[in-house]
Formats: C-alpha cells, structure tokens, sequence
C-alpha cells in the first residue's frame, strides 16, 4: 500500500480523534508536537486489515501519537490500542487476542512458558519477547494548596503510601522542607486497583531505595496496608484533582496535561531531582540489557543518587512473539512496530512527556521487529 504524504499538521489535526485514551478526566487533546516526518520513514503494510492491541495505560499517550500517525497515512489499516493496564495485556496477549501487548513490568518465567502455546502458528513456535519501545518518569503527584514544591524522599514515600505517616505536618516532611508552611492535613494516598506495571515499577523503587518502610515485594498489585484504590493512571489523576491532602503516582504526561504539581525526589544527590525527560533519560541511560536470546528486557537502577538522573522511571515493553506470530496480523504487527521503534517515532515521545529508547538498544529493538515471523 502507498503511503501517503506524512506532515506535521496532519498529525496534529488528527489527535484528538482516536478513542484509546483511558476514560476519566486526564485530557489527552493536543499531544503530539509538530514533527515532520518522511514517506521513508513510516513503510506501510503491503496490505490493510486490523490490529488488536492492549496493556500498560503508562504509554496511552505515546499510543495515542503513533496510531493516529500510522492510520491518517496507511489507509486502509485500523489500530485498536486498549490502555486496559499491564496485567489485563498480559493477561490478553497470552490468551491469543492481540498481536502485542503493552507492559511495564517483565514476563515471569511461567508466563514465557505460557506463550510458547500462543506463539505457534504455520508449524513456527516460539515464544514472548519484550520490545523496550517507551521510557518516562513517574510523577508522584499531589494536591496541597499554598505549597507549590514539595520534596520527599524514597523511605517518606514508602511510610506515606503504607499509612505510617499519616498528616502532612509530620516531622519527617517538615525535614525534608524547611521553611514550607506544611498544613495539619491528612494524607490520603491513591493506589492502582488494577494490576499496573506502573504499581510495580512504582514499588520496585521504593523497595529497592528504602527497604525498611517498604518490606513488601514489587508487585503489579498493590501490596501496601491503607490508603485508597482508583482504576487506571486516570483514575488516580481523578482522585488527586478532588481530593485535598491526596498523593498519588501516574506518569508524567498525566501531570502535565492536568497542571498537577509533582514531587521532587531526595535521592542523595546534592540537590532534589525534578520528574522530568531529561533527568529520567539520565537515569535510563544507565539501564542494561538483561534479556537473553533475543529478549531486550532491561535492568533499572533504582537507587542511584548520580546528580540530576531521576531513578522513579519505567520502561513499557510491547510483548510480541519472536516466531509464530499470527500471519493474518504479522505485517500489519510488522510495520507498526517498526515506525514506533523508527528514530521520527522516538523522537516524538520527547514533547509529551516521555524519553525515548538509547540509541544503542532502540537500534536493537528495530532489527528484532525485522526478524519477527
């Protein structure tokens, strides 16, 4: 199929129209920033048809531009992204309903065994790989009126967010924010009801840096004693926006786009370290590659305290099989892949919120969607 000519302002006229965005009251309109792009670049699938996708709510936003982008210019071809959460992709891809899911968290060893099933088509078997295709920080938000920054620290967060401080007065926070005006408010922390790769990630740093007021294992379910539940990375930022004296972590794109004011993190450093592109890609960069045979699945350092990298990240894969793959949908799985992984789909991420993938690993993911089959 021929592709139409991509432009900036198709691209952006197109935003607001595709419904995969989680419903609630984060505003996804207006995402993706004026990039061009090239014919070369975005190589449609030789024939149209449909693709069915689900998972991690964390790279919503990121979906939201590449699906816009690739149907407004490969006509003919439909990309039904659901951001039902990590678990929920999983959960779907392994049953044989989607071409790829969308996680934050890694496969388990049962899972990757559980795919060899799914992944067998055409007398090809294989199994599940992760694709890293979307890096970013996760913003803890919060909503206390007259203070407009706030820092915290991993072992303050992990007793927050586990009931053991309960007032935002606590002289724990006062210690970490003299001179801030800090009300005798109760703190209500929101958590992920749904199994989240975010509530993994999110946990894996806290367990990671602060041990002892977080005992719990990371988890894509939430482990922690007390606070409240809302449904999806909306959900929480629904939760934040209503409710005086709420925290609550989603991504930062979330926080942007409804002016939510975000934690600085102490992490050891000489000064706090803002949720930001630049200082998560710091912390990203410093990422490894721990997968074997072709899996890039990736290793974060949470604890790292290196001046200016923001250690609260997460990485959402797009699980794919290497071989075996469903042939009705493999090119379509193919060319889609390939734009996202392509360097004008990276580049993109960075205006909404996002960090895009090192070159040295994106560059890997590439030639791995090549090889899918």
């Amino acid at each position: 199929m021929k592709p139409r000519r991509l432009t900036a302002v198709t691209l952006a006229a197109l935003t607001a129209t595709l419904p995969l965005a989680a419903c609630g009251t984060d505003d996804n309109s207006g995402l993706p920033g004026a990039v061009d792009f090239s014919a070369e670049t975005l190589r449609c699938a030789k024939e149209s048809g449909t693709l069915l996708a689900s998972g991690s709510s964390a790279q919503a936003n990121a979906m939201e531009v590449w699906v816009n982008t690739y149907q407004a210019n490969c006509e003919g071809s439909q990309i039904n992204y659901k951001p039902t959460g990590s678990g929920a992709g999983i959960q779907e891809f392994l049953q044989g309903t989607t071409a790829f899911g969308g996680t934050d968290s890694l496969l388990t060893e049962g899972e990757v065994n559980e795919s060899r099933s799914v992944c067998s088509h055409d007398g090809q078997s294989g199994r599940a790989v992760h694709l890293p295709m979307v890096a970013g920080p996760i913003a803890v938000a919060y909503h206390l009126p007259g203070v407009d920054e706030l820092v915290l620290d991993a072992e303050t967060l992990g007793r927050i967010f586990d009931s053991q401080i309960t007032r935002w007065n606590d002289p724990a926070i006062a210690e970490l924010n003299p001179g801030v005006d800090l009300p005798r408010l109760p703190i209500t922390p929101f958590h992920r009801s749904d199994g989240s790769g975010t509530t993994d990630n999110f946990t894996s740093y806290l367990h990671a840096a602060a041990p002892d007021a977080w005992p719990y294992e990371p988890d894509k379910n939430w482990r922690g004693q007390g606070g409240q539940a809302a449904d999806g990375s909306s959900g929480l930022v629904g939760m934040v926006q209503q409710n005086e004296g709420a925290i609550a972590y989603f991504e930062l794109s979330y926080a942007h786009q409804n002016d939510i004011p975000t934690v600085l993190l102490d992490t050891g450093a000489e000064r706090p370290v803002a949720a930001s592109v630049e200082n998560s890609s710091t912390a990203v960069a410093e990422a490894r590659v721990v997968g074997r045979d072709g899996d890039l699945a990736l290793e974060l350092d949470y604890t790292t305290s290196e001046e200016g990298a923001y250690p609260l990240v997460l990485i959402t894969y797009e699980v794919v099989c290497d071989r075996g793959n469903n042939p009705d949908t493999l090119p379509l799985t193919r060319a889609f892949l390939r734009w996202t992984a392509s360097q004008e789909g990276q580049r993109a991420l960075a205006d909404i919120d996002y960090a895009p993938i090192a070159d040295d690993i994106i560059r890997r993911v590439r030639e791995r969607v090549a090889d899918l089959s």
